[in-house]
């Protein structure tokens, strides 16, 4: 009997070794040139001669194509193969870099940029194929290395930005991607087989994806103009009362229909609506603290007397630690997972977010105190990552897994967004006065204050899950031995 679960074994290391490589780099090509722009913005504005305001539409565009395209492809994944759905995603990052290569117009980067958002459907996609292909006992450390390889990527594009721009000019970063893509591509027509969960059942839609990217369009852009604009202008706060309209109006359309893109009672379970906002908390840290990191790092010490003169290489270089604390995080968070259900990573990437940014808020007069913060804050956003699947997975059916992970990705941008809003708010609304060039800079306080205000949301993302007394086991993928409707197992949470 021994002898013959060995080709059993083999085949799931087989599958194993085949899959979860291609899906992990298609999340860093996406997650290393969503952020690789975040440190040129400025260089860009001179280099297209725009203003400072408008170049933030390269960032605007992409978290909006984003928000909206990542649950749709989740749900066209769930009816109609994610293999199929997951090539579309990466076509839009090839398109988008390729273009971004090609022009020289303002107007078409934005374009390419809205083209390079349809990456951020590989996230759920990728997690539904490794629930559906990676043998039971695999599923959690798969889940989390494409999970953790979020940040991960998003730290390796801030220093490969640096490092390319200190030899050729800003085309390069999106040579990056267009490379990037292609491999992706090239791996996952190769390796990633068709899956075997597809909601035949289900159907489309249409008015419930309209309104879903009407009242996320007019939140994002919202947010995202709302330091330019003035947080109480008549266009901010008009864009703030559009959003909450239409998002009452889709979550109607969501209840009514025979086949809604989104299940509002699905969206309502707690493992599921706490998750997502732990999600919403921890982007907000995320996005938000390598905005004021890098900020920080490159404020000219003689000047503030505060910072590190950084080159945008040098700025990247002190968020390396934070790629690779998310990387490290990966195989503890699935062991934590294992042996003691998602809560305790959860809560313990919340934990590890605060402790650092309350360190930067207290200490940042040393390079090193800022590798130390990093590396701290890396390796709690990537136990937080890997925990939110899990939750996600262990509450939702397979078939609807796409969706269920399409929308916390959603939550993850909008708080990202809302974080580096804040952020840059509370920059700006604090500056040296009487300095001898025309450029503001924050004082030291302002900084503080934005360290703090990243802290209390990282605490609170912790405290979270408390909220979610149990969750169920994650269901067995298609063509396992359990059969479909047999009960779930609770799952321990660490209560």
């Amino acid at each position: 009997m021994r002898e013959a679960a060995k080709p059993a074994a083999t085949a799931e290391q087989v599958s194993s070794a085949r899959v979860l490589p291609a899906l992990v780099l298609a999340m860093l090509a996406y997650s290393v040139i969503q952020t690789a722009v975040v440190p040129i913005l400025p260089s860009l504005a001179k280099e297209l001669n725009v203003s400072g305001s408008d170049i933030t539409w390269l960032m605007t565009a992409n978290l909006l194509s984003a928000a909206v395209l990542t649950p749709l492809l989740g749900r066209f994944g769930d009816l109609r193969g994610r293999k199929p759905m997951l090539l579309i995603s990466l076509a839009g990052l090839v398109l988008g870099s390729g273009l971004a290569v090609v022009t020289h117009s303002f107007t078409l980067l934005v374009v390419a940029r809205v083209l390079q958002g349809a990456g951020g459907g590989v996230l759920p996609l990728a997690i539904s194929i490794v629930r559906d292909e990676l043998p039971r006992h695999k599923v959690t450390g798969g889940v989390a290395a494409i999970s953790a390889s979020m940040g991960v990527g998003s730290g390796l594009g801030l220093v490969a930005t640096g490092l390319l721009l200190e030899h050729w000019d800003y085309k390069s970063i999106f040579w990056m991607g267009l490379v990037f893509g292609l491999i992706a591509v090239a791996l996952v027509v190769w390796r990633v087989p068709q899956d075997p969960v597809v909601d035949r059942a289900g159907g489309a839609d249409p008015l419930g994806a309209i309104t879903l990217a009407g009242w996320l369009s007019a939140l994002l852009v919202a947010v995202s103009r709302g330091n330019e604009w003035g947080w109480t202008s008549n266009k901010t706060l008009g864009l703030f009362a559009v959003a909450a309209v239409v998002a009452l109006i889709w979550g109607i359309i969501e209840v009514k229909v025979a086949h809604p893109l989104v299940d509002m009672k699905m969206m309502a379970r707690p493992a599921v609506a706490f998750t997502n906002i732990s999600g919403l908390l921890i982007g907000f840290g995320m996005y938000g603290s390598f905005l004021v990191i890098s900020n920080f790092a490159q404020t000219p010490a003689k000047l503030a007397h505060y910072g590190f003169t950084a080159t945008v290489l040098h700025a990247g270089v002190m968020l390396l630690p934070s790629a690779l604390g998310s990387m490290a995080a990966a195989p503890v968070g699935a062991l934590l997972i294992a042996r003691r259900g998602p809560r305790l990573p959860l809560v313990l990437g919340g934990l590890l977010g605060f402790v650092s940014m309350a360190y930067l808020a207290v200490r940042h007069s040393a390079e090193g105190d800022i590798y130390f913060a990093s590396a701290i804050f890396g390796l709690g956003v990537g136990l937080a990552y890997a925990a939110m699947p899990a939750y996600i997975n262990g509450a939702v059916p397979a078939e609807q897994s796409g969706i269920a992970n399409g929308m916390n990705a959603v939550l993850r941008t909008v708080g990202g967004a809302i974080g580096t809003a804040v952020m840059g708010a509370i920059l700006t609304g604090d500056t040296i006065k009487h300095l001898p060039i025309p450029i503001q800079l924050p004082t030291e306080h302002a900084y503080q204050h934005a360290f703090w205000v990243a802290a209390v949301m990282c605490v609170v993302a912790a405290a979270v899950p408390f909220a979610i007394r149990s969750v169920r086991s994650n269901p067995a993928p298609v063509g396992d031995a359990a059969p479909a409707d047999a009960p779930a197992e609770p799952a321990k949470t660490g209560a």
